[in-house]
C-alpha cells in the first residue's frame, strides 16, 4: 500500500465494511446497505496551530473511530478505499 501523510488536523481512515446481513440472518442487498460510520485510523497529521499554540491530535494510528455518515473525502490509493477527514469530523473513539 502506498503511504499518505495527512496535513494539519486531518486523519486518514479505513472504513469498516458495511454489514452483510441483519441480526436475524437476512442478507442485505448492495442497494440497501448503509454507508459505514466506523473505521480504523491509518494515518494522522501533526495537528494544528490555534492562536499561536500547537494543538496535538486526540486520535492516533490504529484507533477505531466513529464519524458522520457523509464525513470526509473518499480517495482510492493502491486499490484501497480510504477517507480523509478533519479531526473535528470524528465523533468518538471506540474502546472495544
Amino acid at each position: 500500500m502506498a503511504s499518505i501523510k495527512p496535513l494539519g488536523d486531518r486523519v486518514v481512515v479505513r472504513p469498516q465494511p458495511a454489514e452483510e446481513k441483519t441480526a436475524s440472518g437476512l442478507f442485505i442487498p448492495d442497494t440497501a446497505k448503509e454507508k459505514p460510520q466506523r473505521g480504523e485510523v491509518v494515518s494522522v497529521g501533526p495537528g494544528k496551530v490555534e492562536n499561536g499554540i500547537k494543538v496535538d491530535m486526540s486520535v492516533s494510528k490504529g484507533d477505531t473511530v466513529l464519524y458522520g455518515k457523509y464525513s470526509g473525502t473518499e480517495i482510492n490509493i493502491s486499490d484501497e478505499d480510504l477517507l480523509i477527514m478533519r479531526e473535528s469530523d470524528i465523533l468518538g473513539i471506540v474502546n472495544d
